[in-house]
C-alpha cells in the first residue's frame, strides 16, 4: 500500500467543486450494439475526447492546478502527450507558466496541441520514464510544481470526475470499460463508483502494466510498445491506482494493436467520430470479443481521448 492517503468518493466530490467551471460535462450516445455488428444490449458511449485539451486528462491537470499550493512558481509534466496538452491548457487558462518534457515516441500532433497552449516543450529521451526523469530534475532546479499524469492524489480524484458525472448521466449501467496506462483514470473512476459498477480495465497487449500488477500482487516495470503507446504507454501502474483497481477493478483484458485500428474503423464508420488508439482501447475489448457482455447487461464505454491526425476524409 503506498504511504500517501488513497483518494475516494469524497475526494472526488471535491474536486468536482473545484474544477466544474473549468471543465465540459462531455455528452453520452447510447447505441445499438447492432450497429457495430454485435448482439446484445445498447452500448452507452461516453464522449470523453470532447474535453478541453482532447482528453479527460483536463480534470486531473485543474484538479492539481486549482488544489494545490506552488502553480504560482511555475508548472512542470512529463507526458505522452495528453497530459502535457491538459497542463498547458489548465495553466494557460489560469496564468501560471509551463513547461512540458515529452518523449520521442509522442506523435506530432500531441505535441502541436501542447505548444499550442503557449507552453514551453522539450521533446527528449524514448519513453515517458525519460521525460519524467527530465522534468523532476528541472522541478528541483527551479523550484517549479511537478504534475504527475497518474499518480498523485490530485490526478485521480480530478480524473474521478469522469465517473461521477457518467454515473449521473447514465445511473443504469452494470459495467464500465476504460482504458489503462499509468492507472490515473481507472483509479480515480474505482474511487468514485467503489462496486457501484463493474468496472473493467481495458490494456494493449504490448503494454499491460495493470494485469502485471495483478499478476504480482505489486506494481512492477514491463516493457512497453505498440500503436497507443503515446497515451497508454507507462512501463508500470500507479502506486495510487494499483490498490483501488485491486479493491475495485472487476478485470483487466488485453487487446491487440489490430484489433484497436479496427476499433478506430468502426468508430469513425458507425459515428463518425475519431478518436487516437489509446481512446478507441475501451471499445476494442467489445468489438474483438475479448469482453463479452452476459444477455441483459449495460455496458458503458469511455472513448477517453482525440489527440491525432490519422484520418484521410474523402
Amino acid at each position: 500500500m503506498p504511504n500517501s492517503p488513497l483518494p475516494d468518493r469524497a475526494a472526488v466530490l471535491a474536486a468536482e467543486a473545484v474544477i466544474r467551471r473549468h471543465v465540459r460535462e462531455t455528452p453520452i450516445v447510447t447505441v445499438p450494439a447492432r450497429d457495430f455488428g454485435l448482439i446484445g444490449s445498447p452500448i452507452t458511449f461516453k464522449l470523453e475526447f470532447m474535453q478541453h485539451s482532447g482528453s479527460f486528462k483536463a480534470r486531473g491537470a485543474f484538479t492539481n492546478l486549482l488544489m494545490r499550493q506552488g502553480a504560482e512558481r511555475g508548472v512542470v509534466a512529463a507526458s505522452g502527450g495528453n497530459h502535457g496538452a491538459a497542463v498547458a491548457y489548465a495553466a494557460q487558462q489560469l496564468g501560471y507558466r509551463a513547461k512540458l518534457f515529452v518523449p520521442s515516441i509522442a506523435s506530432p500532433a500531441k505535441i502541436a496541441r501542447i505548444q499550442s497552449y503557449g507552453a514551453d516543450v522539450v521533446v527528449g529521451g524514448a519513453a515517458y520514464a525519460d521525460a519524467f526523469a527530465a522534468s523532476r530534475a528541472w522541478a528541483t532546479e527551479h523550484g517549479a510544481m511537478q504534475v504527475h499524469a497518474y499518480d498523485q492524489f490530485e490526478t485521480l480524484a480530478g480524473q474521478g470526475t469522469v465517473a461521477l458525472e457518467f454515473a449521473e448521466q447514465a445511473p443504469r449501467l452494470d459495467t464500465v470499460l476504460v482504458a489503462v496506462g499509468g492507472g490515473g483514470l481507472i483509479g480515480g473512476m474505482a474511487a468514485y463508483y467503489q462496486g457501484d459498477v463493474r468496472l473493467i480495465g481495458v490494456e494493449p497487449e504490448t503494454a499491460p502494466t495493470l494485469m502485471a500488477a495483478m499478476q504480482a500482487d505489486s506494481p512492477i516495470d514491463v516493457a512497453v510498445s505498440g500503436l497507443a503507446v503515446d497515451s497508454l504507454g507507462a512501463k508500470r501502474i500507479g502506486d495510487l491506482a494499483f490498490p483501488l483497481a485491486q479493491k475495485y477493478v472487476d478485470a483487466s483484458l488485453l487487446v491487440s494493436d489490430e484489433a484497436i485500428a479496427e476499433a478506430q474503423k468502426k468508430l469513425w464508420d458507425v459515428l463518425r467520430v475519431v478518436v487516437e488508439p489509446g481512446g478507441a482501447t475501451a471499445f476494442a475489448a467489445l468489438l474483438s470479443g475479448r469482453f463479452a457482455p452476459e444477455a441483459g447487461e449495460r455496458v458503458g464505454m469511455l472513448l477517453c481521448g482525440a489527440n491525432t491526425t490519422a484520418v484521410k476524409f474523402d
